[in-house]
C-alpha cells in the first residue's frame, strides 16, 4: 500500500499543504499567503462596500465565509485562512473594539487605565467566528488545507494594554516591567481565552492554526522567554493533550535568532520566517526535518519582475530538503497587483 495515498489518522493525502505540517515532504510545494483575503481583491473591496465596516464583516458568518473563499476560487491556494481578525480574543474578554478608518483597530477601556476585573466576557463573539468556520468548512473543498488562528499572547496584551498599536510597544512593555504580577496575570487569561477560541475554531472544522505573534521583535531575550515562548508553549501543549496532531504553525515576527529557542521551546509543529529573515541560516540552525513557512518579502511582491523571480527561487531552493510552506514574510499589502499573484503562483508550482 503506497503510504503517499493512504495515510494514517484520517489526514487527507489530498491536502498537501497540511501534509507538510505533518512534516512530510510533498510532490510540490504548497503555497498559501497571509492577509490573502483583503483589500488588494476587488471581490473584496466590493463585499465590503456592501456589508459596512470591518467588524461587521468579522461577525457576518455567511460574508465572512465569502471572503475566506474568494482567494480559494480565484487563485486555488493550498490553504484557507480565515477570515476575522486578532482582536475577537479581547472584544470576548470584555473590551469594547472598534476600527477608526485609516488608523486601525481602538480598544476601551485600556488597561492602563483600568484592571482586568473590570472586564465583563463577551463570549458571544467567539460564537460568531465558530459560524463562519463551519460554514466555510461545509463548502471547501478536498484538496484545501483550512486554517484557524488567533494573536499570541504578548501581541494581544499590548493593544488591551494601550488600547491600540504602536510603533515599539513602550507603554506595554513599561506596564510589564513596572507591575509583572498584574501583567502576568493579564497574560494567563489572555492564555485561557485563547485556548477556548482555538478549541471552538477547531471543533467547528479547522485543519490546523496559526499563532500570530506580530510584535514579538520587540522584546529583550529575557522578556522574549517569558512573554513569548512561555505562553505559546502552554497554549500548544493544552491544545494537543486535546488534539494530538493538530498542526499548529508559530510565527513570532521580528524574533531574528530567538526564533531557536522558539523552535526547540514552543512545540509548534511549524515555524513561520518573517521577510527578515535568511533563508539559508534559518535551514541551518532551526530543527533538521521542523516544517517552516515563509518568507517573500510583500514589497518584492508588489515589486514583481526580476526582483520576485529571484527571490522566489532563492527561497524554494535554499528549503528544497525541508517541509516548506511558500508564504510571505507577513501579509499581503493591498496594493498588490493581481498579477503579481498569478506570477508567483506559476514560479512555485512550476
Amino acid at each position: 500500500m503506497d503510504d503517499h495515498l493512504f495515510m494514517p489518522n484520517g489526514i487527507d493525502s489530498q491536502k498537501i499543504l497540511l501534509q507538510t505540517l505533518l512534516g512530510r515532504k510533498t510532490e510540490r510545494t504548497p503555497v498559501w499567503l497571509m492577509r490573502q483575503a483583503g483589500r488588494y481583491l476587488p471581490e473584496y473591496r466590493e463585499l465590503r462596500a456592501q456589508k459596512g465596516g470591518f467588524l461587521e464583516l468579522c461577525y457576518d458568518a455567511e460574508a465572512a465565509a465569502e471572503v475566506t473563499l474568494q482567494p480559494i476560487k480565484r487563485f486555488a491556494f493550498d490553504g484557507a485562512i480565515l477570515f476575522s481578525d486578532i482582536l475577537i480574543v479581547p472584544h470576548a474578554m470584555g473590551q469594547k473594539l472598534w476600527f477608526e478608518a485609516g488608523e486601525g483597530p481602538r480598544l476601551a477601556p485600556r488597561l492602563l487605565d483600568a484592571s482586568l476585573a473590570s472586564l465583563e466576557g463577551a463570549p458571544e463573539h467567539f460564537e460568531a467566528i465558530y459560524a463562519t468556520v463551519r460554514a466555510v468548512a461545509a463548502q471547501l473543498d478536498d484538496k484545501t488545507t483550512f486554517m484557524g488562528f488567533a494573536g499570541s499572547p504578548w501581541t494581544i496584551a499590548t493593544y488591551m494594554v494601550n488600547g491600540q498599536g504602536s510603533k515599539d510597544q513602550a507603554a506595554t512593555r513599561r506596564f510589564a516591567y513596572r507591575d509583572e504580577a498584574a501583567f502576568s496575570e493579564l497574560i494567563n487569561a489572555i492564555v485561557e481565552n485563547t485556548v477556548t477560541y482555538l478549541l471552538g475554531q477547531i471543533e467547528a472544522g479547522v485543519d490546523a492554526v496559526q499563532l500570530f505573534d506580530s510584535w514579538a521583535g520587540s522584546l529583550s531575550p529575557v522578556q522574549f522567554e517569558k512573554w513569548v515562548i512561555a505562553p505559546n508553549a502552554e497554549i500548544i501543549a493544552r491544545l494537543k493533550a486535546v488534539h494530538p496532531d493538530l498542526p499548529i504553525i508559530g510565527f513570532p515576527k521580528g524574533a531574528g535568532a530567538k526564533l531557536i529557542a522558539y523552535a526547540n521551546e514552543t512545540g509548534a509543529s511549524a515555524i513561520g520566517l518573517d521577510e527578515t529573515v535568511d533563508p539559508v541560516w534559518a535551514d541551518k540552525y532551526l530543527p533538521a526535518g521542523l516544517p517552516v513557512q515563509g518568507n517573500l518579502d510583500p514589497l518584492a511582491l508588489i515589486a514583481g519582475g526580476e526582483a520576485l523571480e529571484t527571490s522566489v527561487r532563492h527561497i524554494l531552493d535554499v528549503f528544497q530538503d525541508r517541509p516548506h510552506i511558500f508564504n510571505l514574510g507577513h501579509g499581503i499589502l493591498p496594493d498588490t497587483p493581481i498579477e503579481h499573484v498569478e506570477k508567483l503562483l506559476t514560479l512555485v508550482r512550476q
